[in-house]
């Protein structure tokens, strides 16, 4: 039995992984679905990527935890890699959900189409703390595409506004996650269209860790919401030794 780390992503808290933990759970894992420093409703919104990285550095020190598995779904890919790059002695493998891969000094804005930059810096220069929210279409069309229409409205009520700066900040990392000497796997839901399919997740972003276990399931970018049973499959698939 393993010890997995589900690290969500932007928009989202560690409470929307609860229904893919739980069937894990039933299987006789352990499972954790922190929430990310500036992601808890009440956060301040000026949260930085490094202090993001930081508070799961800190839930996996702090909980003692080793021969972690460790998730991340799209932002989240941010962050767990910045999590390897400081405790790697912890961690038995990284799994990225649909998640974004970054090399030293890149941001998560220089894996995105220019649109969504463009849309993000408007809409955080319109907020009062630097935040962003996803627009409901973009959220229904490209995001749960798999789910209904009362689906997508219920799933978008439990989101919150996200602090851009962990969009806008390069992280800093001592080696780039192609030649971290750990294992890695890639879900990739195939009917995901969070990304335009020119810019997509998988191969141009999954490439970029090197040697990986690549597992492919239909399902769109929120599949944590329109099939949490089958996307817990798919995380012990990607997660086994």
């Amino acid at each position: 039995m393993s010890t997995f780390v589900l690290v969500h992503g932007a928009w989202h808290t560690g409470a929307q992984f609860e229904p893919v933990a739980q069937p894990m759970r039933d299987a006789g894992h352990v499972v954790h679905c922190p929430t990310i420093a500036g992601n808890n409703p009440d956060d301040p919104r000026t949260t930085g990527l490094e202090a993001a990285i930081a508070s799961i550095v800190a839930y996996i020190e702090t909980n003692d935890l080793d021969d972690v598995v460790l998730l991340g779904h799209s932002y989240g890919g941010m962050v767990i890699t910045g999590v390897a790059d400081r405790i790697a002695s912890r961690l038995r493998r990284l799994i990225y959900w649909n998640a974004f891969v970054p090399n030293d000094g890149e941001s998560l804005n220089d894996m995105v189409p220019p649109h969504y930059v463009g849309m993000f810096d408007v809409v955080s220069a319109e907020s009062a703390d630097n935040s962003v929210m996803l627009p409901f279409p973009i959220w229904r069309e490209a995001f749960i595409n798999d789910g209904s229409e009362e689906l997508a409205q219920s799933a978008y009520e439990q989101l919150n506004a996200h602090p851009y700066a962990t969009f806008t900040d390069p992280i800093s990392l001592s080696v780039n996650p192609a030649e971290m000497q750990i294992a890695k796997s890639y879900i990739n839901c195939t009917e995901d269209t969070a990304l335009p399919q020119s810019l997509g997740w998988h191969p141009r972003l999954s490439e970029k860790l090197g040697l990986f276990r690549l597992v492919q399931i239909p399902g769109s970018h929120e599949l944590c919401f329109s099939d949490p049973a089958a996307l817990a499959a798919a995380v012990l698939d990607a997660g086994r030794d």
